[in-house]
């Protein structure tokens, strides 16, 4: 019963081992190019040429833009978003900042 099994198992691989050299002929490196039939060669062209077709038939694309959602309309491009640089301030800013903390001091000391 034993070799009546192993028999089987080792048909059993056998069978796909046959097959994969019983493949149909596959072009092997170094194997020289084989004629296309006139057949194939019109077949090629007429599919070429349905192909060329069906690229004219898509309509054009707009451009996506997948974070427009986020951004408002009116955002300026990433070179023009740029924070513009600070401003020193300007000296008579400083004397009348000065003085006001003068006169503060002058009154909270006459009280």
């Amino acid at each position: 019963m034993k070799m009546i099994g192993i028999v089987a198992v080792m048909a059993l691989l056998a069978g796909p081992a046959l097959a994969q050299t019983q493949a149909p002929a596959i072009q092997k490196y170094g194997d020289p190019d084989t004629e296309k039939t006139q057949a194939e060669k019109t077949g090629e062209k007429e599919a070429e040429k349905a192909y060329r077709r069906s690229l004219g038939n898509i309509p054009e694309q707009k451009s996506t833009d997948p974070w427009g959602t986020v951004r408002s309309d009116g955002a300026p491009p990433k070179a023009a978003a740029k924070a513009p640089p600070a401003k020193p301030k300007a000296k008579s800013d400083a004397k009348t900042s000065d003085a006001k903390t003068e006169v503060k001091s002058d009154a909270t000391a006459k009280q």
